[in-house]
Order: structure tokens, then C-alpha cells, then sequence
């Protein structure tokens, strides 16, 4: 399941993941980074991860068409936050292939240092 949620930060597409993602998770945070992007240029994406158990084909396909058409270059940062090894990999080939845009791991524990590096755009 994936929910929405507010960090209070405007240009900020923020998440809580657990579970495996859905097509209409993906489009409700596609449709969210299209808006804030409308009205503020570049976004933040911040991610919450409390489990995954992985994604459906069709999410994969929004996600990339999303990124192929408009997003990649209006996303400024990244910040994910989980507790999992192989989510903090993930994250470092992540910010190696996209090197236009800062993508950082931070554990639970660093909660407000993610949220924090977000706010220094």
C-alpha cells in the first residue's frame, strides 16, 4: 500500500510504501509530481519505505513513461528512507545512473536529516 503524505514541504512528492506497488499507486504519485511540478518547476521526491514486496509490471510502465515524457529533468532530489541493506544499494546505482539529480538513503533513524536535505535545494 502506498499513502500520500505531507512534510511540509511544497514542491515535495512524499510517499510511505509497504507492500507491493500497485498501476493506480504509481499514477496517484505521478499525478501528484505532474501537479506540484505545474506549479513549482522542479520537485523533491521523498520516499518512505516500510516494506516491499515488489511492483507490478503496469506501475513499471507508468513510472517510465512519466520519466521518458516529462519527469526526470524537473526532479531535483531524492531522498529514501528505509531500513533495508539492499534498498541502500539500489540507491547508489540509482544515483549513479541519474547523475542530474541527488539521490540520497537515510535509515528510520534519520528521518529529519532526509527531510532536511530535501529542504536544501
Amino acid at each position: 500500500m502506498l499513502t500520500m503524505i505531507d512534510i511540509g514541504i511544497k514542491n515535495a512528492v512524499a510517499f510511505t510504501l509497504s507492500g507491493k506497488v500497485t498501476e493506480d499507486d504509481m499514477k496517484r504519485v505521478l499525478m501528484d509530481a505532474e501537479a506540484k511540478t505545474v506549479d513549482h518547476g522542479g520537485i523533491v521526491i521523498y520516499e518512505e519505505i516500510e516494506s516491499f514486496s515488489g511492483i507490478e509490471l503496469a506501475a513499471i510502465i507508468e513510472e517510465l513513461k512519466y520519466l521518458i515524457h516529462a519527469g526526470l529533468k524537473h526532479i531535483t532530489q531524492v531522498a529514501v528512507v528505509a531500513d533495508a541493506g539492499w534498498i541502500e544499494k539500489v540507491v547508489k546505482i540509482e544515483d549513479a545512473l541519474f547523475r542530474d539529480i541527488d539521490i540520497q538513503y537515510f535509515t528510520f533513524a534519520e528521518k529529519p536529516q532526509a527531510i532536511t536535505f530535501l529542504q536544501l535545494q
